[in-house]
Protein backbone atom coordinates (compact mmCIF):
# COMPACT_ATOMS: atom_id res chain seq x y z
CA UNK A 1 0.00 0.00 0.00
CA UNK A 2 2.80 2.70 0.92
CA UNK A 3 4.38 1.88 -2.41
CA UNK A 4 1.24 3.22 -4.20
CA UNK A 5 1.06 6.36 -2.65
CA UNK A 6 2.86 9.37 -1.25
CA UNK A 7 3.05 8.11 2.36
CA UNK A 8 5.87 7.95 3.70
CA UNK A 9 7.81 4.50 5.15
CA UNK A 10 7.91 6.13 8.64
CA UNK A 11 4.14 6.80 8.91
CA UNK A 12 3.51 3.84 7.08
CA UNK A 13 5.32 1.52 9.97
CA UNK A 14 3.42 4.03 12.35
CA UNK A 15 0.22 3.45 10.90
CA UNK A 16 0.49 -0.01 11.31
CA UNK A 17 1.83 -0.01 14.37
CA UNK A 18 -0.43 2.30 16.10
CA UNK A 19 -4.36 0.65 17.01
CA UNK A 20 -7.90 2.13 17.03
CA UNK A 21 -8.27 3.67 20.46
CA UNK A 22 -11.13 5.93 22.43
CA UNK A 23 -10.37 8.47 24.90
CA UNK A 24 -7.37 9.80 25.62
CA UNK A 25 -4.21 9.65 28.00
CA UNK A 26 -3.97 7.86 30.98
CA UNK A 27 -7.33 6.58 29.74
CA UNK A 28 -6.82 5.51 26.42
CA UNK A 29 -8.67 2.17 25.70
CA UNK A 30 -7.27 -0.07 22.21
CA UNK A 31 -10.47 -0.59 21.19
CA UNK A 32 -9.31 -2.22 17.88
CA UNK A 33 -7.01 -4.90 19.32
CA UNK A 34 -9.50 -5.73 22.58
CA UNK A 35 -12.47 -5.43 20.15
CA UNK A 36 -10.45 -8.75 17.72
CA UNK A 37 -9.51 -10.78 20.94
CA UNK A 38 -12.91 -10.38 21.83
CA UNK A 39 -14.65 -11.48 18.70
CA UNK A 40 -11.86 -14.57 18.60
CA UNK A 41 -13.08 -15.25 22.23
CA UNK A 42 -16.53 -15.52 21.11
CA UNK A 43 -15.59 -17.60 18.28
CA UNK A 44 -13.45 -20.14 20.18
CA UNK A 45 -16.27 -20.40 23.21
CA UNK A 46 -19.05 -21.29 20.48
CA UNK A 47 -17.60 -23.32 17.66
CA UNK A 48 -16.14 -25.86 20.80
CA UNK A 49 -19.55 -25.57 22.60
CA UNK A 50 -20.71 -26.57 18.82
CA UNK A 51 -18.42 -29.34 18.17
CA UNK A 52 -19.52 -30.79 22.28
CA UNK A 53 -23.03 -30.64 20.89
CA UNK A 54 -22.63 -32.09 17.93
CA UNK A 55 -20.18 -34.85 19.19
CA UNK A 56 -21.44 -38.53 18.10
CA UNK A 57 -19.67 -42.02 19.22
CA UNK A 58 -20.07 -43.03 15.76
CA UNK A 59 -17.78 -41.73 12.85
CA UNK A 60 -16.69 -38.57 13.98
CA UNK A 61 -16.64 -35.40 11.57
CA UNK A 62 -13.13 -33.46 11.01
CA UNK A 63 -14.31 -30.84 13.02
CA UNK A 64 -14.87 -32.98 16.03
CA UNK A 65 -11.63 -34.89 15.12
CA UNK A 66 -10.03 -31.76 15.60
CA UNK A 67 -11.48 -30.77 18.72
CA UNK A 68 -10.63 -33.95 20.33
CA UNK A 69 -7.32 -34.00 19.14
CA UNK A 70 -6.72 -30.48 20.79
CA UNK A 71 -8.52 -31.60 24.13
CA UNK A 72 -6.60 -34.53 24.14
CA UNK A 73 -3.17 -32.92 23.95
CA UNK A 74 -4.49 -30.01 26.65
CA UNK A 75 -5.39 -32.70 28.74
CA UNK A 76 -2.55 -34.68 28.68
CA UNK A 77 -0.22 -31.61 29.54
CA UNK A 78 -2.33 -30.54 32.35
CA UNK A 79 -1.81 -34.56 33.81
CA UNK A 80 1.46 -33.90 33.46
CA UNK A 81 2.19 -30.66 35.06
CA UNK A 82 -0.52 -30.46 37.66
CA UNK A 83 -0.82 -33.66 40.23
CA UNK A 84 -3.31 -32.01 42.50
CA UNK A 85 -7.07 -32.67 41.92
CA UNK A 86 -8.68 -29.98 40.53
CA UNK A 87 -11.75 -29.51 37.81
CA UNK A 88 -11.36 -26.09 36.51
CA UNK A 89 -7.59 -26.23 35.74
CA UNK A 90 -8.06 -28.22 32.22
CA UNK A 91 -10.55 -25.45 31.10
CA UNK A 92 -8.55 -22.93 32.27
CA UNK A 93 -5.70 -24.38 30.21
CA UNK A 94 -7.92 -24.99 26.87
CA UNK A 95 -8.85 -21.65 26.98
CA UNK A 96 -5.29 -20.12 27.32
CA UNK A 97 -3.93 -22.21 24.64
CA UNK A 98 -7.04 -21.73 22.06
CA UNK A 99 -7.70 -17.72 22.57
CA UNK A 100 -3.91 -16.79 22.36
CA UNK A 101 -3.94 -19.34 19.40
CA UNK A 102 -6.41 -17.61 17.54
CA UNK A 103 -4.74 -14.29 18.41
CA UNK A 104 -1.62 -15.56 16.94
CA UNK A 105 -2.95 -16.87 14.10
CA UNK A 106 -4.36 -13.25 12.34
CA UNK A 107 -1.50 -12.61 11.81
CA UNK A 108 -1.13 -14.52 8.69
CA UNK A 109 -3.87 -11.89 7.44
CA UNK A 110 -1.63 -9.66 5.61
CA UNK A 111 -0.98 -6.26 7.06
CA UNK A 112 -3.33 -4.45 5.01
CA UNK A 113 -6.24 -6.18 4.20
CA UNK A 114 -8.38 -5.39 7.29
CA UNK A 115 -7.21 -2.11 8.27
CA UNK A 116 -7.56 -1.01 4.56
CA UNK A 117 -10.96 -2.85 4.77
CA UNK A 118 -12.32 -1.42 7.54
CA UNK A 119 -10.80 2.55 6.37
CA UNK A 120 -12.62 1.94 3.09
CA UNK A 121 -16.24 1.01 4.97
CA UNK A 122 -15.89 3.95 7.52
CA UNK A 123 -14.86 6.33 4.70
CA UNK A 124 -18.49 5.19 3.29
CA UNK A 125 -20.02 5.49 6.20
CA UNK A 126 -18.78 8.55 6.68
CA UNK A 127 -19.77 10.69 3.56
CA UNK A 128 -18.89 14.05 5.51
CA UNK A 129 -15.43 12.74 5.66
CA UNK A 130 -15.34 12.34 1.95
CA UNK A 131 -16.07 15.76 0.76
CA UNK A 132 -13.49 16.80 3.21
CA UNK A 133 -10.68 15.23 1.68
CA UNK A 134 -11.84 16.07 -1.66
CA UNK A 135 -11.24 19.92 -0.86
CA UNK A 136 -7.64 18.49 0.72
CA UNK A 137 -5.70 17.18 -2.36
CA UNK A 138 -5.24 13.59 -0.05
CA UNK A 139 -5.49 10.72 -2.69
CA UNK A 140 -8.01 7.78 -1.81
CA UNK A 141 -5.43 5.47 -0.19
CA UNK A 142 -4.56 8.23 1.98
CA UNK A 143 -8.18 8.99 2.95
CA UNK A 144 -8.04 5.74 4.12
CA UNK A 145 -5.25 5.68 5.96
CA UNK A 146 -6.40 8.57 7.58
CA UNK A 147 -9.48 7.24 8.81
CA UNK A 148 -9.64 5.94 12.67
CA UNK A 149 -11.25 2.53 11.89
CA UNK A 150 -8.03 1.67 9.44
CA UNK A 151 -5.85 1.90 12.68
CA UNK A 152 -6.94 -1.70 13.58
CA UNK A 153 -4.27 -4.00 15.07
CA UNK A 154 -5.89 -7.33 13.76
CA UNK A 155 -3.48 -9.40 16.13
CA UNK A 156 -4.25 -8.87 19.41
CA UNK A 157 -0.97 -10.07 20.57
CA UNK A 158 1.22 -7.83 18.93
CA UNK A 159 -0.35 -5.17 21.60
CA UNK A 160 1.33 -5.12 24.76
CA UNK A 161 -1.69 -4.40 26.65
CA UNK A 162 -3.43 -7.52 25.57
CA UNK A 163 -0.82 -9.62 26.55
CA UNK A 164 -0.35 -7.90 29.94
CA UNK A 165 -3.97 -8.11 30.43
CA UNK A 166 -3.48 -11.63 29.49
CA UNK A 167 -0.40 -12.01 32.22
CA UNK A 168 -2.35 -10.12 34.54
CA UNK A 169 -5.04 -12.83 34.91
CA UNK A 170 -2.78 -15.40 35.16
CA UNK A 171 -1.16 -13.78 37.78
CA UNK A 172 -4.67 -13.29 39.70
CA UNK A 173 -5.32 -17.15 39.28
CA UNK A 174 -2.20 -17.67 40.76
CA UNK A 175 -2.75 -15.79 43.94
CA UNK A 176 -6.75 -17.58 44.12
CA UNK A 177 -5.29 -20.69 43.92
CA UNK A 178 -2.24 -20.44 46.75
CA UNK A 179 -4.56 -18.84 49.14
CA UNK A 180 -7.61 -21.91 47.51
CA UNK A 181 -4.82 -25.05 48.62
CA UNK A 182 -2.50 -22.83 51.36
CA UNK A 183 -4.90 -20.79 53.13
CA UNK A 184 -4.12 -16.59 53.39
CA UNK A 185 -2.41 -17.94 56.56
CA UNK A 186 -0.15 -20.40 54.64
CA UNK A 187 0.00 -18.43 51.60
CA UNK A 188 1.98 -15.47 53.38
CA UNK A 189 4.22 -17.66 55.71
CA UNK A 190 5.39 -19.55 52.67
CA UNK A 191 6.16 -15.83 50.96
CA UNK A 192 7.73 -14.88 54.42
CA UNK A 193 10.07 -18.24 55.28
CA UNK A 194 10.98 -18.93 52.03
CA UNK A 195 13.76 -19.77 50.87
CA UNK A 196 15.30 -19.07 54.58
CA UNK A 197 13.41 -20.94 57.42
CA UNK A 198 14.23 -18.37 59.97
CA UNK A 199 12.59 -14.87 61.66
CA UNK A 200 15.23 -12.92 61.16
CA UNK A 201 15.25 -13.50 57.27
CA UNK A 202 11.11 -12.76 57.04
CA UNK A 203 11.85 -8.72 55.72
CA UNK A 204 14.70 -10.47 53.23
CA UNK A 205 12.26 -13.38 52.37
CA UNK A 206 9.29 -11.16 51.69
CA UNK A 207 11.53 -8.97 49.06
CA UNK A 208 12.91 -11.92 47.37
CA UNK A 209 9.46 -13.77 46.70
CA UNK A 210 7.29 -10.78 45.95
CA UNK A 211 9.92 -9.89 43.66
CA UNK A 212 9.85 -13.66 42.12
CA UNK A 213 6.07 -13.64 42.36
CA UNK A 214 5.29 -10.74 40.17
CA UNK A 215 8.25 -10.98 37.67
CA UNK A 216 6.46 -14.16 36.79
CA UNK A 217 3.39 -12.44 34.89
CA UNK A 218 5.45 -9.61 33.79
CA UNK A 219 7.71 -11.95 31.94
CA UNK A 220 4.92 -13.95 30.72
CA UNK A 221 3.47 -11.28 28.85
CA UNK A 222 6.57 -9.78 27.78
CA UNK A 223 8.25 -12.77 25.95
CA UNK A 224 4.45 -13.34 24.20
CA UNK A 225 4.32 -9.56 23.08
CA UNK A 226 8.07 -9.85 22.04
CA UNK A 227 7.54 -12.64 20.14
CA UNK A 228 5.06 -11.55 18.26
CA UNK A 229 5.50 -8.15 17.74
CA UNK A 230 9.13 -8.93 16.37
CA UNK A 231 7.40 -10.86 13.39
CA UNK A 232 4.25 -8.51 13.05
CA UNK A 233 7.75 -6.17 12.46
CA UNK A 234 8.56 -8.09 9.79
CA UNK A 235 5.65 -8.41 7.65
CA UNK A 236 4.77 -4.63 7.58
CA UNK A 237 8.35 -4.40 6.26
CA UNK A 238 7.38 -6.78 3.68
CA UNK A 239 3.93 -5.11 2.73
CA UNK A 240 6.13 -2.06 1.85
CA UNK A 241 7.28 -3.77 -1.27
CA UNK A 242 3.85 -3.10 -2.72
CA UNK A 243 2.12 -5.50 -5.27
CA UNK A 244 4.65 -8.29 -4.86
CA UNK A 245 4.61 -8.52 -1.12
CA UNK A 246 2.51 -11.70 -1.34
CA UNK A 247 5.28 -14.27 -2.36
CA UNK A 248 7.19 -12.95 0.39
CA UNK A 249 4.65 -12.65 2.54
CA UNK A 250 3.35 -16.23 2.23
CA UNK A 251 7.06 -17.66 2.85
CA UNK A 252 7.74 -15.76 6.07
CA UNK A 253 3.83 -16.80 6.81
CA UNK A 254 4.94 -20.56 6.52
CA UNK A 255 7.97 -19.72 8.89
CA UNK A 256 6.12 -17.98 11.30
CA UNK A 257 3.46 -20.74 11.80
CA UNK A 258 5.73 -22.79 14.09
CA UNK A 259 5.97 -19.36 16.33
CA UNK A 260 2.11 -19.15 16.20
CA UNK A 261 1.52 -22.44 17.87
CA UNK A 262 4.54 -22.60 20.05
CA UNK A 263 4.35 -19.35 21.87
CA UNK A 264 0.35 -20.57 22.30
CA UNK A 265 2.17 -23.72 23.94
CA UNK A 266 5.00 -22.00 26.15
CA UNK A 267 2.28 -19.73 27.53
CA UNK A 268 -0.46 -22.59 28.81
CA UNK A 269 2.24 -24.46 29.85
CA UNK A 270 4.18 -21.75 31.99
CA UNK A 271 0.31 -20.93 33.20
CA UNK A 272 0.12 -24.74 34.27
CA UNK A 273 3.65 -24.95 35.75
CA UNK A 274 3.08 -21.43 37.93
CA UNK A 275 -0.36 -23.00 39.29
CA UNK A 276 1.16 -26.18 40.32
CA UNK A 277 3.77 -23.94 41.77
CA UNK A 278 1.10 -22.22 43.72
CA UNK A 279 -1.07 -25.44 44.76
CA UNK A 280 2.16 -27.20 46.16
CA UNK A 281 2.57 -26.57 49.67
CA UNK A 282 6.14 -26.50 51.33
Amino acid sequence: MAAQSNISTQSYINHHLSDMTVGSGFWTFNAGAFGVALILGVVFVLSFMYAGRKATTGVPGKFQCFVEMIVEFVNGSVKEMFHVRNKLIAPIALTVFMWIFLMNLMKLVPVDWMPTLFGVVGLMLNPDAIAHYDTTGYSYLERVMAHPWSYLTIAPTTDINITLGLALGVFLLIIGYSVYFKGVGGFIKELSFTPFNHWLFVPFNLILELVTLVSKPISLGLRLFGNLYAGEVVFILIALVGLWQLPLHFAWAVFHILVIVLQAFLFMMLTLVYLSMAAEKH
